[in-house]
């Protein structure tokens, strides 16, 4: 497995080795003691989610708030999407930043980001698989959203129209935003 920073250090891209043949492939899609060593800490997991979606959903930009905070590893396993991680960690020399990059069932990249940001993304194709694992349980009332589309962040969503929850379309902007991530 190879890892590799974005521009945004703490958000990790990882490649797994594939070993393909005429039956079909083999991966390691996650080793524990690999990636806390890569990461420099103990990350743990303790929650699985998955989600299935038509092209041009958008979900996102998620977070936690402390103390139930989530880091993700992200993956697709089927289709393809475009995933974004916004930095809102107010000390961070990177905060109001993104990153993205494209996650797919071809390429098998995936993505860690970790507690701090806000995590959205946007399907590419139908009927596309999403997985996450989570680093702590989804608690409802400690969850928010950064609007999609604030013109502050510029992120180039490669989807003009997207299918968007309630929830989505009632984001706040960044700049109107109070940060519960020192």
């Amino acid at each position: 497995m190879e890892f590799k920073r974005t521009a945004i250090a703490d958000v990790i891209l990882m490649q797994p080795t594939v070993f393909g043949d005429d039956r079909g492939y083999f991966l390691e899609s996650f080793h524990q003691q690999k990636f806390n060593d890569f990461i420099g800490s103990e990350v743990s997991f303790v929650q699985d989610n998955e989600s299935k979606s038509s092209k041009g959903v958008l979900r996102g930009l998620h977070f936690q708030a402390p103390p139930h905070a989530q880091g993700k590893l992200v993956r697709v396993i089927k289709g393809s999407v475009l995933d974004v991680a916004l930095d809102i960690r107010k000390s961070s020399p990177t905060y109001g930043q993104h990153v993205s990059f494209i996650l797919s069932e071809e390429n098998k990249t995936q993505a860690f980001i970790p507690e701090g940001f806000a995590h959205g993304f946007v399907t590419l194709e139908d009927n596309t698989i999403f997985q996450y694992k989570c680093t702590n349980w989804y608690h409802p009332s400690s969850e928010g959203s950064i609007l999609w589309n604030d013109p502050a962040l510029n992120i180039q969503w490669e989807e003009t129209k997207p299918i968007l929850s309630e929830k989505d379309q009632s984001g706040v902007l960044l700049a109107n935003f109070n940060s519960p991530f020192a």
